[in-house]
């Protein structure tokens, strides 16, 4: 009997040590676990500091960065594409036009028609390019085309042999406009377009030697307004086909003006695109006794430049 209580009371006193050690030496993994927690705790207080709630950011001020975890030094910023920024392109262009119709003034009205290489053979200056800011959907277009003409002759008279007529001729189209881009996707793109067209005609003759005195000029202005649109598509991703046209005039000025445009565009890269095809720009001016109801179709050249894109 004496032995048996005495080996209940061992296994007794054995686990009342156990128990002890094992309060005072608490086991490894459940310590690390507790540490992980405690970190965790101080990272998650550590953002909520850094971040405080939305309805007490300001809406002038933007939300303080992130620290990334396991580095304070570093920061997270999000990012994403910016479609708030202006977009500005610059097209120089070649126009070869022909010009046939009639003009005239004062009841004597004269048939015109020249060809692209009879009005290269008189060229004396040419400026043309298009200009495009873009702000969202909204597009501000302006085309310009800046052309002179010259020629001379020797007046055909025998007493008359030693003066020479000089004929000078100038034509400023500029056609500045306001549009929305109804459509924008990657392959297709519609733009509704409205503005005002401004012609300019002057015409120069001159005798010389200008001690003779002789010298004629006149000139035609006015401005028609416009509505019109364009069309862009992206068949192939080098590739791109542009349809445009506008129509004007309704006797506010001109009886009629309008043109149109096709292009085929071979892009380069992504801010470079070459562009060739055909424009057929058409006006039916009559006022005061003058007359200018031409066409003038012709190819054309250009460059597409993506300044700001």
């Amino acid at each position: 009997m004496k032995p048996l209580i005495e080996r209940i009371a061992s296994a007794m006193f054995v686990g009342l040590v156990v128990g002890v050690v094992s309060v005072a030496v608490p086991d490894s993994s459940r310590a690390q676990a507790s540490a992980s927690q405690t970190d965790q705790y101080a990272l998650e207080t550590h953002i909520l500091d850094a971040n405080p709630p939305l309805d007490s950011i300001s809406a002038d001020q933007p939300p303080a960065p992130v620290a990334a975890p396991g580095n304070p030094t570093t920061y997270s910023v999000s990012t994403s594409p910016d479609e708030n920024n202006w977009h500005f392109m610059v097209a120089p262009y070649l126009w070869f036009p022909g010009w046939y119709g009639t003009v005239g003034t004062l009841g004597r009205d004269v048939g015109v028609h020249a060809s692209p290489a009879d009005l290269l053979s008189h060229f004396r200056f040419g400026l043309m390019g298009l200009i495009e800011p873009r702000y969202k959907r909204l597009l501000f277009p302006v085309d310009l085309v800046w052309v002179r003409l010259g020629d001379n002759a020797a007046l055909p008279s025998p007493m008359l042999n030693a003066i020479t007529a000089n004929v000078t001729g100038s034509e400023f189209i500029l056609t500045p406009k306001v549009g929305f881009r109804a459509i924008d996707l990657k392959a297709l793109k519609v733009d509704a377009l409205g503005g005002l067209r401004y012609w300019h005609f002057g015409q120069t003759l001159q005798f010389t030697p200008s001690a003779l005195g002789l010298k004629f000029s006149g000139s035609q202005n006015w401005i028609d307004p416009l509505i019109g649109g364009r069309i862009q598509v992206t068949p192939l991703p080098r590739l791109e086909v542009t349809i445009a046209g506008d129509v004007g005039g309704w006797g506010a000025a001109a009886q009629l003006d309008y043109q149109v445009v096709g292009l085929l565009g071979y892009r380069l890269n992504p801010r470079l695109t070459l562009q060739a095809g055909y424009r057929y720009l058409a006006v039916n001016y009559r006022s005061g006794g003058t007359i200018i109801d031409t066409a003038m179709p012709g190819a054309l050249l250009g460059l597409s430049i993506a300044v700001i894109k």
